[in-house]
């Protein structure tokens, strides 16, 4: 069983930045794929961003695009997520994902693609 905790949610002001930061248990995280989905009141729950096991091929959801980073430290057991230029509309619950099989030709950007999901942090971006 692979346990996520993410951390560095927060309160910020539009315009402003945080880092989400998400650590898997388990020795095999270096081969999963990776995700972060966020939820905000009253939404279904949307994808992110996502990162292969290699860190090489990363996946966005438009609304993040150029303002998002997802990368990730194998040694760390620890996927990132940089927020940049943060806006109301960001503000939701995000979660970490792992997706135990990291096939070709998949993007990662769907919930049933992932195995394993954190428990969740709140971002909170104020006007």
């Amino acid at each position: 069983q692979v346990q996520l905790v993410e951390s560095g949610g927060g309160l910020v002001q539009a315009g402003g930045s945080l880092r989400l930061s998400c650590t898997a248990s388990g020795r095999t995280f270096s081969t999963y794929a990776m995700g972060w989905f966020r939820q905000a009141p009253g939404k279904e729950r949307e994808f992110v961003a996502a990162i292969r096991w290699t860190g090489i091929s990363t996946y966005y959801t438009d609304s993040v695009k150029g303002r998002f980073t997802i990368s990730r430290d194998n040694a760390k057991n620890t996927v990132y997520l940089q927020m940049n230029s943060l806006n109301p509309e960001d503000t939701a619950v995000y979660y970490c994902a792992a997706a135990r099989h990291d096939y070709s030709g998949r993007t990662y950007q769907l919930s049933d693609d992932y195995d394993y999901w954190g428990q969740g942090t709140q971002v909170t971006v104020s006007s």
